[in-house]
């Protein structure tokens, strides 16, 4: 019983200490992507509603999430977005644990975007 209780706690201060690599989408420049792959993480029907220029569209929670990471090349600068910055850091992290090596949550989201630009 103890052992299993050390384990998790091993395992919330690891996943508390694992830091994603962040920066905040309202300083996010869209003149300044080039060479950068944009991911909005949002359902298809968020992103109609409305996103950034030159993002792509790869749905977190949709079944072809892995498929459509396995053609962006895990040297490449990615940036992550979604609503408001929950689903692109879960993303983000995962992203990160298989490898990626520049992937970015935007913080804020679309939400932080939109709300900078009115």
């Amino acid at each position: 019983m103890r052992f299993m209780l050390l384990i998790g706690i091993l395992l919330v201060m690891n996943s508390g200490c694992s830091g994603i690599k962040e920066k905040d989408i309202t300083e996010i420049p869209q003149t300044a992507m080039d060479g950068i792959v944009l991911v909005d993480v949002r359902t298809p029907k968020e992103f109609e509603e409305g996103h950034l220029e030159n993002a792509l569209n790869i749905d977190w929670m949709g079944d072809g999430f892995m498929s459509e990471f396995e053609k962006i090349d895990k040297d490449k600068t990615i940036y992550l977005y979604c609503r408001s910055g929950r689903r692109s850091a879960s993303a983000t992290k995962f992203l990160d644990s298989l490898g990626y090596l520049n992937v970015y949550n935007l913080k804020g989201g679309y939400l932080a975007y939109k709300a900078a630009n009115e």
